[in-house]
C-alpha cells in the first residue's frame, strides 16, 4: 500500500505511522536538494494557508510562511489574537470553520491543550498542529528527528539526554514519541518538580525504550551523543515563585562541553533564554540555528503530502 498524507491532519507524534514519518523526512530532504540546486517550486501553487496563531511565535510561524512561499502557494495569517474575533469571544470551532472558506490548509498554534484536535474535528481541511499548550508541537519534533538525521548522519545507535523543563515542554513531549522508534536511549535531565509527565515516560517504557532520569546534566553530556537543551517556561506556571525556585537550574557552557562527550550536539528548540551560553555558538556541535533552518524543508513536505501536491 503507498503511504499517503493527503487530506490528513497532523495533531500528534504518537499517530504518525513510521512509513509516513519516513515519508516525511524523504520528501523534505528532497524538497531541501532541489531548492538547494536552484529548482523554483510550484507544489502548493493556487492553495492558500491560514496561518492562526494565538499564541506568540516566531520560527515556527515564519518558516511555515516561508515553507508556503517556496513551493509557490499564499499565505493568509492571524498574528495577534487580540486583532481577531476570538477579542470577541468567537469559539474556536466556529473560527476555524470560517478559515476553511479561506484556506487549503490550517496551520494553528493555540494556548489551549488539545485545540489543534478540537479544530480538526471542526473542519474538512488538513488541520497541523503548530503548538496546542502544554500538549504537542509535532512540527518541532519532525525537524527534531531531521536534525539528527542530519548531524549524526543516523537515528540508531544514540543516546539523546532531553534537559529542562520536560514537564511543560511540548517539544519534547512531541520527541519522545518520534525518537522511541529507534534505537535510541534517552535521558530525561530535570528538576524533580519538572520531570516528564508519569504517563509518557510509563508509554515509553511499555514500547521497550531505555529510559533513565538524572538531576546531573553535566554527567548526563558524559553519556549522550546529543543533548536536547529546553526552556524552563515562566508561562505555563501559575505562581510566580514556583518558576523563581527553578529558573536558571541547567546552563550549558563550554566547559560543560569539554567534559562531555566528544562531538556532542547541541540542540534547542528556541528561543533560549540562558540555558545556553552564547559562548557555545561558535562550538561545531552546537545545531541549534541549524535546527530552525530545518524547518523550512520539513514544513514545505508537510504542506505539500497534506495537500496532496508532493
Amino acid at each position: 500500500m503507498t503511504t499517503d498524507l493527503k487530506g490528513k491532519h497532523i495533531l500528534r507524534t504518537d499517530t504518525l505511522t513510521d512509513q509516513e514519518l519516513e515519508l516525511i523526512l524523504t520528501t523534505a530532504a528532497r524538497l531541501e536538494g532541489e531548492r538547494e540546486g536552484g529548482r523554483r517550486l510550484e507544489n502548493m501553487a493556487g492553495q492558500v494557508m491560514a496561518a492562526m496563531f494565538f499564541e506568540p511565535s516566531t520560527r515556527t510561524r515564519l518558516s511555515f510562511e516561508a515553507a508556503m512561499h517556496r513551493l509557490g502557494g499564499d499565505v493568509i495569517t492571524i498574528a495577534d489574537p487580540k486583532t481577531s474575533s476570538a477579542a470577541k469571544g468567537e469559539s474556536l470551532a466556529d473560527a476555524v470553520k470560517v478559515v476553511e472558506g479561506y484556506a487549503d490548509v490550517i496551520v494553528m498554534r493555540h494556548p489551549r491543550k488539545g485545540s489543534a484536535a478540537e479544530a480538526a474535528e471542526a473542519v474538512s481541511v488538513p488541520v497541523i498542529n503548530g503548538g496546542d499548550g502544554a500538549g504537542q508541537h509535532p512540527t518541532q519534533a519532525l525537524l527534531d528527528v531531521y536534525t539528527i538525521q542530519k548531524e549524526k548522519g543516523t537515528l540508531d545507535g544514540l543516546t539523546v539526554a532531553l534537559a529542562g523543563d520536560l514537564k511543560n515542554g511540548r517539544t519534547v513531549h512531541s520527541l519522545v514519541y518520534l525518537l522511541a522508534r529507534f534505537d535510541i536511549d534517552l535521558i530525561f535531565v530535570s528538576p524533580d518538580q519538572l520531570k516528564m509527565p508519569g504517563h509518557i515516560t510509563e508509554d515509553l517504557l511499555s514500547q521497550g525504550v531505555r529510559v533513565t532520569h538524572t538531576e546531573d546534566l553535566a554527567a548526563a553530556m558524559r553519556q549522550s551523543d546529543v543533548v536536547y537543551m529546553t526552556r524552563i517556561q515562566k508561562e505555563r506556571f501559575a505562581q510566580p515563585e514556583e518558576y523563581e525556585r527553578v529558573k536558571g537550574a541547567y546552563v550549558l557552557d563550554m566547559a560543560m562541553i569539554e567534559q562531555a562527550t566528544e562531538g556532542i550536539t547541541i540542540m534547542h528548540p528556541l528561543p533560549r533564554v540562558n540555558e545556553i551560553k552564547e559562548e557555545v555558538d561558535g562550538y561545531a556541535g552546537a545545531a541549534y540555528f541549524r535546527q530552525a533552518h530545518n524547518g523550512v524543508p520539513v514544513r514545505m513536505a508537510l504542506l505539500a503530502l497534506v495537500a496532496g501536491r508532493d
